[in-house]
């Protein structure tokens, strides 16, 4: 499979998929919905290309990296849309975390280049 063709697999897998996902909620399966919502399908999907193109030693780095940068940047991130959601509304709730989940991943990621 080309690289071309690879990457419009991945697109379209991951479009698909958050149809998906929006489509259980709104079709009044919500835990259906939010399981899915938990599926890590990026990194599913990520990977298999990853180990494919360049090796299994640079998932297994990939995978360290995006473990620790989850607690540091995505955890606040989900919190910050649960918390200001109610409060200040999802858009602006989400544009937030967003600014938030992106000023960490980039602090964390120039610590942990730094450390590892």
């Amino acid at each position: 499979m080309s690289r071309v063709a690879e990457y419009l697999f991945a697109f379209l897998a991951g479009g698909a998929f958050t149809l998906m996902v929006t489509a259980f909620e709104l079709s009044g399966f919500p835990t259906i919905s939010r399981i899915a919502a938990l599926f890590p399908v990026v990194t599913w999907v990520s990977y298999l290309f990853i180990g494919h193109l360049d090796g299994a030693a640079a998932v297994s780095r990939h995978a360290l990296f995006v473990m620790f940068g989850t607690l540091v940047a995505w955890m606040p991130y989900m919190f910050i849309i649960y918390y200001f959601a109610p409060r200040i509304g999802v858009t602006w709730s989400i544009v937030s975390g967003i600014f938030v989940f992106l000023l960490l991943a980039f602090i964390f990621a120039l610590v942990y280049n730094n450390v590892a």
